[in-house]
């Protein structure tokens, strides 16, 4: 794996220590995540790759117990200080979760939703917005005349893909997604993987998938977790084909997990 200078780090985490309780979840995590690039996190489950994508927005805060050792940096800022506003972080952090999870509200207001939150109120910037993103999340042509439609009338795959556009309307710089196909058929999958690939022109994402065969298609990186640590980390080409431990290539071949 390439040594990243401090400029091309994006995301960074430092002797991190994650504990839920008395458990430790994550042991001594040490990584830096490239911009623009996809990286997958791969792993039996339990093994912490959730967690670890987690604190790179904070969302572990609200999970009873928590506590971190070692830093988490973005964009060169250490951002679990006191200083941080979490709001204002995971405006830059966009998270796409295993199910999809749309409002109970029109397509167009699933999309305008954090923008009107924010307080903004200028309505042609929002539609200009709305739609921008769901050009972006690749949903635009197969719903443009049915905007006021309710969103949870899509399919799975199109509310998958309108949560990515909900992310995207806020113009994060970082998307995280945790297994964001899981529960689609096979096409939907194909059409989120496309849609991966286009996206990191634009963003650094970070991804977990249990599909070995998703981390291989669409990550330039991957990481091997097990049981807290990472094990290893590198270009996903090698990982999958000449890994340096023998933990990875048992996992990669099947023979665990």
């Amino acid at each position: 794996m390439e040594k990243l200078s401090i400029k091309d780090k994006k995301l960074e985490a430092i002797d991190l220590n994650v504990y839920y309780g008395d458990k430790q979840v994550l042991k001594n995590v040490n990584m830096a995540i490239k911009a623009n690039t996809v990286t997958a996190f791969i792993g039996p489950s339990g093994c912490g790759k959730s967690t670890f994508l987690r604190t790179f927005n904070r969302m572990n805060d609200y999970v009873e117990g928590f506590r971190k050792e070692g830093d988490i940096i973005v964009d060169g800022k250490d951002i679990y200080q006191k200083m941080v506003r979490v709001e204002e972080l995971r405006k830059k952090i966009g998270m796409v979760f295993q199910k999809p999870n749309p409002f109970p509200k029109s397509i167009f207001e699933n999309v305008a939703y954090g923008l009107k939150i924010q307080g903004i109120k200028n309505k042609k910037l929002i539609e200009e917005t709305v739609e921008k993103s769901l050009h972006q999340s690749a949903l635009w042509e197969e719903v443009k005349d049915d905007l006021k439609k309710s969103a949870l009338s899509l399919s799975g795959g199109q509310q998958q893909r309108l949560c990515i556009a909900r992310a995207l309307a806020l113009e994060p710089s970082i998307l995280l997604m945790d297994e964001p196909a899981s529960a689609l058929d096979p096409i939907s999958t194909s059409k989120i993987e496309d849609l991966i690939y286009e996206l990191k022109q634009k963003y650094t994402i970070v991804i977990v998938t249990h599909n070995m065969q998703q981390a291989g298609r669409i990550s330039d990186n991957t990481a091997f977790f097990y049981m807290g640590d990472l094990v290893e980390y590198d270009e996903t080409k090698k990982i999958f084909t000449n890994p340096e431990k023998e933990r990875t290539q048992n996992y990669i071949t099947g023979r665990f997990g």
